[in-house]
């Protein structure tokens, strides 16, 4: 029962010990709402929506934080570029973002605070790294000297000589231009809080070490993120956290990206997916499967083909389910354990991908199961696959996903009148003892990948397992 990570920070994959018995902290960084949401976004929340899960399943109590980043140097150009106040683009944006989540069908966080609410605890922090010398005030910016702290840059793997930190307009004041802003002056129509040093604004970095240690204390187990945050954001975040004197994280696990002709999905690039453009065209399960089946550490190349493949996998699955389920003559509960195979893979690393070839076996099982009319076995691999989707957030028979159907309604509307077609000749030509065409139809339907099944009510066709 040993559940095993790639922890970045040691560049291994290592037993997860918890620091508290029984409980799982975490904490994931979330949205800056500057705009909403692309599918990249989505597929972190989704991501570690899966491992929350895994935790869940394995009887550990998880606490999980996903902050909200809702003041930023993007966001306050955004302001002055709509004549908006900067708030009203954050919240709008927030909400996005929560609507995104809850679409693909990732559970509920255990907090999720925004930057602007934490200003307090970033004042203490701020007092306690300067107090220690690993911060300096100057021209109404707070800095941290990156040079006091001797772990800097291990988690990312860089030479400080060679380094280039990434820094903004108003920067002024630095010792050294490696150095990063914990705080930045106030700028005339910006927004500012009062500080013992001057009024400004929050740098980016210095939100989260705040918001970690307020909600999960000095050490917790796992800081998650995307591999773009890696540098400058969570290497900043250790060097604040340690240098204030907490243990920080245990685990540093990160996401890969969604990439677009071979490019990281990205607002500054323009060439995002929107996730409201997409639920409009895909249902939000069938999204959740594309982007939730690969392991989380690989990167997902976004096409429309690979889009269309998921669609047909994953309603190959709805496929079984729907035909056991009423040959069951009602629903059918999942079974209380999955697969001893199905967690293994799940224990190693989150190997989603692994686990997900199980679900694909028992479904094929039950497929031939129902062939043999043996309704007791199919009922059993149903149970199953029913408990292993529930992992993955992806059970189409969980009251979560009522209604998922409707938006595939339309263009399964216009494959079964296609179909229905084609079957209303195979009828005519049984019907008149032309078994040689009727077999023939129904095996050039069998190549095209569909299934075709007669019953007393007449036939009937679905996507057959590959």
């Amino acid at each position: 029962m040993t559940i095993r990570l790639y922890d970045t920070n040691a560049r291994q994959i290592r037993d997860f010990v918890p620091l508290v018995p029984g409980c799982v902290s975490i904490y994931l960084c979330g949205a800056t709402v500057q705009s909403a949401p692309h599918i990249g976004h989505i597929r972190s929340g989704l991501n570690f929506d899966i491992m929350r899960r895994w935790f869940d399943y394995r009887g550990y109590d998880v606490t999980f934080i996903r902050n909200v980043t809702d003041i930023d140097d993007k966001i306050i150009t955004k302001a002055a570029e709509q004549k908006r106040p900067w708030w009203s683009i954050g919240y709008e944006n927030e909400r996005a973002f929560n609507a995104g989540y809850d679409a693909l069908g990732c559970l509920p966080v255990t907090y999720e605070p925004r930057a602007t609410g934490h200003v307090p605890e970033m004042i203490e922090m701020m007092r306690g790294l300067i107090e220690r010398g690993h911060a300096y005030a100057a021209e109404g910016n707070v800095y941290f000297d990156v040079r006091s702290y001797s772990g800097y840059l291990e988690l990312s793997n860089q030479d400080l000589d060679d380094l280039r930190q990434p820094s903004s307009e108003g920067e002024t004041g630095k010792r050294d231009p490696r150095d990063f802003a914990l705080w930045k002056a106030a700028k005339p129509g910006e927004p500012s809080w009062e500080t013992p040093w001057g009024r400004g604004r929050p740098g980016w970095h210095l939100e989260c070490s705040a918001m970690a240690h307020k909600y999960l204390g000095s050490a917790f187990d796992i800081h998650g993120g995307g591999l773009d945050l890696i540098f400058p954001h969570h290497e900043n975040e250790i060097a604040q956290a340690k240098a204030f004197g907490d243990d920080f994280a245990s685990f540093w696990v990160h996401n890969g990206w969604v990439t677009l002709a071979g490019e990281k999905m990205s607002k500054s690039l323009g060439n995002s997916v929107l996730v409201t453009d997409m639920v409009r065209k895909w249902r939000p399960i069938v999204l959740r499967y594309y982007l939730g089946t690969p392991h989380y550490r690989s990167m997902i190349e976004y096409s429309e083909e690979a889009l269309r493949e998921a669609e047909s996998a994953f309603a190959r699955i709805e496929g079984f389910m729907q035909r056991v389920t009423e040959k069951a003559g009602g629903d059918v509960a999942p079974a209380a354990e999955v697969p001893p195979a199905f967690a293994e893979a799940m224990d190693d690393d989150l190997g989603v991908p692994q686990a997900l070839a199980i679900v694909h076996t028992a479904v094929r099982q039950g497929n031939s199961a129902l062939a043999a009319d043996d309704k007791e076995s199919a009922v059993e691999r149903l149970a199953e696959v029913r408990a292993m989707l529930g992992v993955f957030g992806l059970d189409p028979l969980d009251p979560r996903w009522a209604g998922d159907t409707d938006r595939g309604d339309d263009l399964h509307g216009v494959v079964d009148s296609l179909v229905g077609l084609v079957l209303q000749q195979r009828q005519a030509a049984r019907s008149r003892k032309d078994w040689g065409t009727a077999d023939a139809i129904r095996d050039q339907l069998n190549q095209s990948g569909l299934v075709i099944e007669d019953g007393p009510d007449g036939p009937r066709w679905t996507l057959g397992p590959r």
